[in-house]
């Protein structure tokens, strides 16, 4: 485990972490990456480029590693591949602290303690790789699978069920139909954003304006989603005790060329910024059922937050947008108004500024504003009521004069987030000018 991941991790503080999938879930069997690592069993990472994947990170090394981040462990059981017991027998080795063969097994590995488990996924993309299901099938499968999720000592899951593909409006009505609410915390969404279609997703890094309107605009198709999700959501659970895990989200563009086709390796660039800035307005916007979401990948795949290269690693453009968003972390929510002009290109049409506002625990304000539009500044003035707001305590910008630029090893520096100068607070009226293709964030007191 690489300690410059760890440390930048550290810095974004990342609130969780999902493992070991993805379609990978539902072929995984855990006890193949349990116990003296050269004794593991190998296997073949079928839906990944054909690899061998030798198991030398499994169980142990996932909970240590969100143990050193302090972070929340997101673990994924197999329902594809694997059985009830396969899956209730992980729960039992990672928690239960007691006398049982499974708790055995774990001290024997060198593990005296149990780990604290809360977050756990009943199977993975189960309407497609992970067993081509139909909702009825999944939801009674489910049921049967979540019963024997059980909880050990003071230990309690939150069980999440499989959700919908996309748009896949009836998969969610199953969902909340036919699955007690009390077998499941969440539900999952997953959802993904390019330009031209799923077949031909475009290049990473070289695009026209048509892409880059084209890959917003599927980004903030993600409001849309959520509405018509939690109105589903609504009708079965008004006090909105189930959540909504959007728990795979991100660009995904063509694989760099002479890249294995299969390791979805892609370059990151303001673009990829810009979609992050918007979508967590999104989910920022629907906090009350939106309580987890996941960007797909972490290192070299995707819309990564690293990229490695032998020992060397840079920050993309999309890890320095995590670091300005960490601010709303555990803050709450502020109601938020936005009248602005329209950014057109072609025949698709956006808002030119996404926002979304919140309150820490020591009273400070985060405003958080995406201007998408590629040519056009745009002045904001923004009224701020109920606070007695005195300073601008900081603004932070992530911006570049060419959308195509990103972070290489030859030059990791090229894309970061800066020091914003560009505002002014007075009698409770925040002004400042929001350059074109920037994402800023100003905390005010």
């Amino acid at each position: 485990m690489r300690n410059d991941i760890i440390d930048a991790l550290k810095q974004i503080k990342v609130p969780n972490l999902r493992w070991p999938g993805g379609c990978f879930t539902d072929e995984y069997h855990w006890m193949d990456g349990i116990g003296p690592r050269n004794e593991r069993p190998k296997m073949i990472n079928t839906h990944w480029g054909g690899v061998v994947e030798d198991n030398s990170f499994g169980t142990h090394e996932f909970l240590d590693l969100c143990e050193v981040l302090g972070t929340e462990p997101y673990i994924c059981g197999n329902m594809g591949s694997g059985t009830v017991e396969e899956m209730s027998k992980w729960i039992e080795y990672m928690t239960f602290d007691g006398e049982s063969p499974m708790a055995n097994l774990r001290r024997k590995n060198g593990r005296e303690k149990p780990w604290k488990v809360q977050y756990f996924g009943v199977g993975n993309e189960n309407w497609g790789c992970g067993g081509h299901m139909t909702p009825e099938m999944y939801a009674q499968y489910y049921r049967q699978y979540a019963t024997y999720c059980r909880n050990y000592g003071d230990n309690r899951l939150m069980r999440i069920a499989g959700g919908p593909n996309i748009d896949d409006y009836r998969w969610m009505e199953v969902m909340m139909k036919d699955i007690p609410t009390n077998l499941k915390w969440g539900v999952s969404l997953h959802h993904y954003s390019y330009p031209n279609s799923w077949n031909n997703k475009g290049d990473a890094v070289r695009f026209d304006e048509y892409d880059y309107i084209q890959t917003i605009d599927r980004a903030w198709f993600m409001d849309e989603l959520i509405t018509k999700h939690t109105n589903i959501m609504d009708k079965y659970d008004p006090a909105k005790r189930v959540a909504l895990v959007v728990d795979e989200w991100g660009s995904w563009y063509q694989v760099e060329p002479g890249t294995n086709p299969g390791f979805l390796y892609q370059q990151n660039t303001l673009r990829d910024a810009i979609l992050a800035g918007v979508t967590f307005n999104v989910f920022h916007k629907y906090a009350e059922r939106v309580k987890m979401a996941n960007i797909a990948q972490l290192v070299n795949v995707l819309q990564a937050l690293f990229l490695t290269r032998g020992e060397e690693i840079i920050l993309t453009p999309t890890y320095h947008v995590f670091d300005m968003y960490k601010v709303h972390q555990e803050a709450t929510l502020l109601p938020l108004e936005l009248e602005c002009g329209k950014y057109t290109h072609n025949h698709i049409t956006l808002d030119q500024v996404s926002a979304s506002a919140s309150k820490d625990s020591n009273g400070t304000v985060h405003v958080s504003l995406v201007n998408v539009d590629l040519k056009n500044d745009v002045e904001i003035t923004c009224q701020l009521r109920g606070d007695n707001l005195k300073n601008i305590a900081g603004a932070k910008i992530v911006t570049s004069n060419d959308v195509h630029t990103y972070n290489s090893f030859e030059s990791p520096d090229n894309i970061t987030l800066k020091d914003f100068s560009n505002a002014r607070l007075k009698n409770n009226v925040l002004t400042l000018k929001l350059p074109a293709k920037s994402v800023v964030t100003i905390s005010l007191r």
